[in-house]
């Protein structure tokens, strides 16, 4: 299968670093290892090029993206050291346990909340996010894990996996697949 229509991902993660989304904190701009995000996140979105499949989240998560800077993957399971983060663990588990190629996204793409803690993204942060959630969507079977991407995508929902949803999580990609 060939890629799919995507800007350079260089040019994308550019245009993302750059973005102004409502009083999230863009971790492709701002903190120490921001050049590392974007350079991770770059080559993340060249390796997934290809992929048919679009899980949506609701936003970075304090223990995950905004630390890793790809979507449902914490640093841990980057390089072995940092935090951990629940739901990445269990995202990534399922779609090797599945053998599924997929592109994990969110509606907003930079961190609502503070470095210890998350916040539902305003109405406001989730309109200034959608081109680039457009952009990656094209294309693709898109996904929404949990219910705010659900109302935001218009997708196919499955439960979000985090607070006891591991099991439901799985089964719902099962029965989308």
């Amino acid at each position: 299968m060939g890629k799919l229509e995507l800007a350079a991902p260089e040019g994308f993660v550019t245009r993302l670093a750059a973005a102004r989304i409502g009083d999230t904190f863009n971790f492709y701009r701002e903190g120490t290892g921001a050049r590392a995000r974007c350079a991770r996140l770059a080559a993340y979105l060249d390796r997934r090029s290809a992929s048919r499949l679009l899980l949506v989240g609701e936003a970075a998560g304090y223990r995950g993206a905004r630390i890793s800077g790809i979507p449902f993957t914490s640093e841990r399971q980057l390089t072995g050291r940092g935090p951990a983060e629940a739901t990445a663990t269990i995202v990534q588990g399922v779609l090797a346990e599945l053998e599924l190629d997929a592109l994990c996204w969110n509606v907003v793409p930079t961190h609502p909340g503070t470095p210890t803690s998350n916040r539902r993204p305003t109405r406001a942060e989730v309109v200034a996010s959608e081109p680039f959630l457009e952009e990656l969507a094209r294309g693709r079977r898109v996904v929404a894990v949990g219910r705010l991407a659900a109302s935001v995508t218009g997708a196919p929902y499955v439960r979000h996996p985090s607070h006891g949803g591991a099991a439901a999580f799985r089964t719902g990609l099962l029965a989308l697949i």
